[in-house]
């Protein structure tokens, strides 16, 4: 992955990563995620190089989000 493929993920995730949802929910913040890069210049390979999927990042983050609440 290119510094800049992963600082779009990470700063795309810390910034619309919903408070609570499901694989389905997981899916659609994946597709508007890479839709988003797409906008900005950023093609799909510059973040799938090292990341398997962006789903599985996605969904993680979201388990993560949610047995951590915050107080």
């Amino acid at each position: 992955m290119t510094t800049r493929g992963r600082k779009f993920l990470d700063d795309w995730i810390a910034n619309h990563l919903p408070v609570a949802g499901d694989p389905m929910t997981a899916g659609d913040v994946a597709d508007q995620m890479m839709k988003a890069a797409g906008e900005a210049g950023i093609k799909p390979v510059e973040i799938n190089e090292e990341v398997w999927s962006v789903f599985e990042v996605i969904f993680e983050a979201m388990r993560r989000r949610n047995s951590f609440p915050t107080p």
